[in-house]
């Protein structure tokens, strides 16, 4: 049985600076690093076969982490990148809402109707990653493997793999930075969740979830 765990990346700087991140290819925090620190340990002893990361700077980071006892060549994958932003892209969250009312109001309420000038809406993330991740596993029957990719992405696969409908995506909720989920195929390549977003190797203080006035925001 192909196992796969996801990984959100480590706090980066659009995470404490809170500015919609997406495509901007943001650095890992001081934090962040210290989550990695035990993200790495949480993976010593998990048999990782092959690691697939968004090309950004903080998925790599993240991807790096997770090898740190393993030695795999980190495959980079394009179609495993966050949501494109548009026009919100840099923007901070607390003029958002100022500047672009009506979008806004979907991304809170209706998120899976979600789109932006520019950018990517919520509805092609949920297509891209289903896709995506439907390939890797394609290729690895049988194998436990390691994806590492971003908030909006994860979120959106989640409610896939939890055999629901984009429009149930608020009941997937958002995952913590370098919370992992663990995902059981079977031969036809059915996902099933073994655990989702869970940040058990993070202490409190580590934990960005806990602390950013952003993330309580969310619904």
């Amino acid at each position: 049985m192909l196992k796969i765990y996801f990984v959100r990346h480590a706090e980066a700087m659009g995470n404490v600076q809170e500015f919609f991140q997406g495509r901007t290819d943001c650095e890992i925090s001081p934090k962040g690093a210290r989550q990695l620190e035990c993200l790495a340990e949480r993976f010593r002893d998990i048999p990782i076969e092959r690691i697939y990361s968004s090309p950004m700077k903080r998925t790599i980071s993240t991807a790096e982490a997770v090898n740190k006892y393993h030695g795999l060549e980190i495959i980079r994958n394009e179609k495993l990148v966050e949501i494109n932003g548009g026009v919100w892209e840099g923007m901070p969250w607390i003029d958002i809402p100022k500047r672009y009312p009506k979008e806004y109001e979907v991304w809170e309420n209706r998120m899976y109707d979600f789109e932006i000038e520019n950018g990517e809406s919520v509805r092609q993330v949920y297509e891209r990653m289903k896709a995506a991740v439907t390939a890797i596993a394609a290729e690895n029957h049988g194998r436990t493997i390691a994806v590492v990719s971003h908030g909006c992405a994860l979120r959106t696969y989640l409610c896939y793999a939890m055999g629901m409908p984009i429009e149930r995506l608020k009941d997937v909720g958002w995952s913590d930075n370098t919370a992992v989920s663990l995902v059981a195929y079977d031969d036809n390549l059915v996902p099933k969740i073994i655990f989702r977003n869970n940040n058990d190797h993070l202490t409190d203080e580590l934990s960005t979830l806990s602390h950013s006035a952003w993330c309580k925001n969310q619904k």
